[in-house]
């Protein structure tokens, strides 16, 4: 396994990466040693600032002198120019440039006019940059080399639409395109989410007999992804005469952005049919895809290729790895990799904090953080939004507003809204409405929208309408468009028999253009990952062996004296009407698909795009103690491990 080390465009933006802009093979500049650099000897260290002032007095020096001197040559002034890009030295790149403005024969050198450009940008002075570029008379000094520059200074200035007109400006001059320079300009146009732009430079590259490079290839590819032109982008891909590493990174990159998970697996697994290889960005790339969609099986496999490769693996791809046991439901899994770890960072201990929280694990997190004290570890406002969020799953009230006292007392880290959104919670889930709201009443933010919801979805759990009303009315304000908060306050109605406002609720989304999201799971099987749709499924529904294993476990858990509880479907329909809904949710289909399709004794891994009903919370841990199998049930809030009819949860959720 290696890991190619390829110039990307980002590379040519940065300030700090001058050096690639300078022997880019685009601008052609044949980069060597000058008679100055050999005379002072400042190959290694001219960036430093006594250095650059040497360097400054003795130019000025030559450049007074009545005889001409090997210090004063174009590549003495360019040696100390890259040495004040790369330090950033207005002070010292102004002293150049009036010495190379006064001269006759360096004024218009192209290479010396883009170097003072390209300083002045990094300096963000565009000002002064821009008048190097306009005070240029003759036309034929402004090469490809010093529109290019000019054209990276917006860019990198955060002005792509100045850099795009720039790139027209430099064709209407009739100065043909180079890589370095369309690059950019494809650049500008993913800055400016312009597409139609973007395919007109497309056609320049098509209508080009030299091919361009695998930058522009790049940058191209992540144009189309970007704006959501996969078949073009796939185009792009396939006709690419190279594909190297970071290639298919970018490509697995932007599908990990669009939350694409299925195609990047795909996309991954080519990629090792066609012995590409892989970097550790790749993995890290791939890693939070399988904890998206809990893809166990294909993080193990990830798991094994880090094992096998005789590079050591660098601390953010461990805490990816980490992270995505620990949402995969296999907490034991991330803390071995923890303490396996030679060396870890804030964000390591985070994570694990973090692993144990989403799966009740409460414990073991309040353990781990006395370890992490203990160690000389700085918690940071992340770190107590685990503990925080972990004391609500778990209803540890007390200890959770103690640790929020100590957290500004103690550790000395203020409170934020996150941490405001948690306290709400541990106390709005512990049936304390009132004490909920006088923190929000008395705390120094305005409350967001995670606040008001926390306190929203308490009032659901304790049946309190005229608080949940308050925090309602808040939401829709703040989130308009969110269906998740009309659901809320709509079930509460729904659990006080309010059937008149279920119905305004209901209107008012309907007036609103508002969706309630449909009931959504998913397992991995194999290597395949299987949806199921509330109520849908229908083929997989009427196949003899579905209908088989639902019978079986029907009659099977019907003796273990469980009922449908039909209070969890808040509509005014008859009892037969709510049981059949009920046994249709997401989550059953893909239960019981896996059942069917895995090995005795395999675990049941199963993901959902809501929160589980307390009906198939109750019917899961059922279905674990009849079947004998392990089922991982993650939702949008935590972890329900179901082992022999007992759920991980205490039934505190």
């Amino acid at each position: 396994m290696h890991s190619l080390d390829i110039a990307t465009p980002q590379a040519y933006l940065s300030p700090l990466g001058s050096q690639n802009i300078i022997q880019s093979k685009f601008l052609q500049i044949p980069r060597k040693q000058s008679v100055f650099s050999k005379h002072l000897e400042f190959n290694t260290n001219l960036s430093k600032s006594s250095k650059l002032d040497e360097a400054v007095v003795t130019l000025i020096e030559n450049s007074s002198s009545p005889s001409p001197s090997d210090l004063t040559t174009p590549e003495a002034y360019t040696d100390v120019l890259h040495a004040c890009i790369s330090a950033r030295s207005l002070h010292h790149g102004q002293k150049i440039s009036s010495l190379v403005l006064s001269s006759p024969s360096l004024r218009h050198d192209p290479k010396l006019l883009s170097k003072l450009i390209t300083l002045f940008s990094v300096c963000r002075r565009l000002d002064l940059a821009r008048k190097i570029f306009d005070d240029v008379t003759d036309p034929t000094f402004l090469t490809e080399e010093v529109w290019a520059a000019m054209a990276i200074g917006y860019s990198r200035n955060g002005s792509p639409k100045d850099a795009l007109l720039t790139y027209v400006d430099m064709l209407c001059s009739f100065i043909e395109p180079g890589d370095f320079s369309i690059s950019v300009a494809l650049k500008a146009c993913i800055d400016l989410k312009d597409l139609r732009v973007g395919r007109a430079i497309h056609s320049q590259i098509l209508k080009r007999r030299k091919k361009v490079d695998q930058v522009v290839n790049n940058v191209l590819l992540k144009l189309y992804m970007e704006r959501g032109s996969f078949e073009d982008a796939r185009k792009v891909f396939d006709g690419m005469p190279d594909r190297n590493v970071v290639t298919w990174n970018s490509l697995l990159s932007i599908l990990s952005k669009k939350a694409r998970v299925h195609e990047m697996f795909t996309l991954f697994r080519n990629m090792q049919r066609e012995r590409i290889g892989f970097s550790w960005a790749t993995l890290t790339t791939i890693l939070p895809a399988c904890s998206r969609v809990a893809a166990l099986l294909t993080g193990k496999e990830i798991h094994s290729q880090i094992l096998k490769s005789k590079e050591k693996p660098d601390v953010p791809l461990l805490n990816s790895l980490m992270d995505m046991y620990g949402k995969c439901g296999e907490v034991e899994y991330s803390r071995r990799v923890f303490d396996g770890m030679s060396s870890k960072d804030l964000t390591s201990w985070n994570t694990m904090l973090n692993c144990y929280a989403i799966n009740g694990d409460i414990e073991e997190e309040i353990n781990l953080f006395e370890l992490m004290v203990k160690s000389g570890v700085e918690p940071d406002g992340i770190t107590f939004v685990a503990l925080l969020s972990g004391c609500s799953d778990t209803g540890l009230t007390e200890y959770g507003l103690s640790l929020f006292q100590r957290m500004e007392t103690e550790f000395r880290v203020s409170p934020a809204l996150e941490h405001y959104a948690c306290l709400v919670d541990i106390l709005g889930r512990a049936g304390e409405i009132q004490e909920a709201v006088k923190v929000i009443e008395r705390m120094r933010f305005k409350p967001s929208a995670s606040i008001w919801g926390s306190l929203l979805n308490s009032c659901r759990l304790h049946g309190n309408v005229l608080v949940g009303e308050i925090a309602a009315k808040e939401l829709f304000v703040l989130e308009p468009h969110n269906p998740g908060n009309y659901v809320m306050v709509s079930n509460i109605y729904a659990d006080a028999k309010m059937w008149d406002d279920v119905d305004k609720i209901r209107e008012m989304m309907r007036q609103r253009g508002i969706k309630k999201e449909a009931g959504c799971s998913w397992v991995q099987v194999r290597d395949k990952i299987q949806i199921f749709v509330a109520g849908g499924g229908f083929e997989f529904r009427n196949s003899e062996e579905y209908k088989r294993v639902w019978t079986e476990l029907q009659e099977a858990i019907v003796e273990s004296g469980y009922a449908p509880d039909t209070s969890v479907v808040l509509h005014d329909v008859d009892e037969e009407t709510k049981a059949n809904w009920v046994c249709g949710h997401s989550e059953r289909l893909a239960t019981t698909y896996s059942l069917i399709h895995t090995g005795e004794g395999v675990p049941v891994r199963v993901t959902k795009n809501l929160r589980v009903c307390g009906d198939c919370h109750s019917w899961m841990k059922i279905v674990s103690q009849v079947t004998g199998r392990v089922i991982v049930l993650r939702d949008t809030k935590r972890f329900h491990r179901f082992v022999d009819g007992i759920c991980s949860c205490k039934d505190y959720w």
